[in-house]
């Protein structure tokens, strides 16, 4: 009779555990006193769609406290089984809330989904982020080199994250229009007096266009004058002047030269010429000489 008892109560031991770890009745009790309707039933079924209860519930009571209205276990349920980090996704959302920042749980999904983190995105959004852009190397009108360094605040554009371009593109699109102002400026001089005259310029270029970030400042942190790229440029030129007055001079060097020995050639014929009449000189008088055709003085 022992034995049977002993089996019966291990039986009995053993379903309860299967029931409550089937149905979670203490995570149940705890959504209630949170203010959180979830069905009891619904926990169950989670089980078997292999959804963690715990995760959904405690995401939701998590959105409940936080204020945040409209957020389903549905809605949950479908994130999670799509791999999303509903734990990510959950706190962006509390941070958007107590920043006045409009975003609803689809972006937030849809910007967790793109691979994007969106809490970090939410932070950056309300705290504002430096990116550091490299040596920018550009040229005034008088052809002085000036070496730039600048620093773009920028916060997260909500509605852009996802298809927006990213770091990148924001230090391609800021170095160039920096390096375009620095070629408009008269000289370095007004490049190294105003340096803020080049910011205000690239800041009304409208760069974040396009992009997952709002530029709200360009600093210029530094500029230094590397070569005389004007200078330089001229040297290169004249000593290329240069080469080509030589070149040209040894042209007609060569011309005179060649037209001198045609002269010399031509020379040389005419004297063969006298030589040849002079040569026949004396056979002519002989033969006139014999004709009688030369009469004696």
């Amino acid at each position: 009779m022992t034995t049977q008892l002993i089996i019966i109560f291990a039986l009995v031991a053993f379903g309860l555990w299967l029931f409550l770890y089937l149905v979670p009745v203490g995570l149940w009790v705890t959504a209630v006193f949170s203010g959180v309707r979830v069905n009891l039933m619904e926990l169950l079924f989670m089980r078997f769609r292999k959804v963690p209860p715990h995760l959904i519930v405690n995401s939701l009571i998590l959105a409940t406290k936080a204020g945040i209205p409209g957020i389903t276990t549905q809605m949950l349920e479908t994130h999670y089984l799509a791999n999303g980090n509903l734990t990510n996704v959950i706190k962006a959302m509390i941070v958007a809330d107590k920043a006045n920042l409009q975003m609803s749980f689809q972006q937030a999904t849809a910007i967790d989904l793109a691979g994007r983190n969106v809490l970090d995105a939410l932070q950056i959004s309300v705290s504002p982020y430096m990116i550091i852009v490299p040596s920018i190397t550009g040229v005034s009108a008088d052809g002085i080199q000036l070496i730039a360094e600048a620093r773009v605040t920028v916060r997260t554009n909500i509605q852009q994250l996802v298809g927006g371009a990213g770091e990148e593109t924001i230090k391609a699109r800021v170095g160039q229009g920096i390096i375009s102002s620095m070629g408009e400026a008269p000289s370095y001089k007004t490049v190294l007096e105003q340096p803020e005259v080049i910011s205000r310029r690239v800041l009304r270029d409208g760069l974040d266009s396009g992009t997952a970030y709002e530029i709200l400042s360009i600093d210029i942190s530094d500029i230094n004058i590397g070569q005389n790229i004007g200078a330089k440029l001229q040297i290169d030129q004249a000593a290329a002047d240069l080469e080509i007055a030589h070149a040209k001079a040894e042209e007609r060097r060569a011309m005179a030269v060649a037209h001198e020995q045609e002269m010399m050639a031509e020379i040389q014929k005419a004297r063969a010429a006298v030589i040849d009449a002079e040569a026949s000189i004396p056979a002519a008088l002989s033969d006139a000489y014999r004709k009688g055709q030369l009469i004696r003085g």
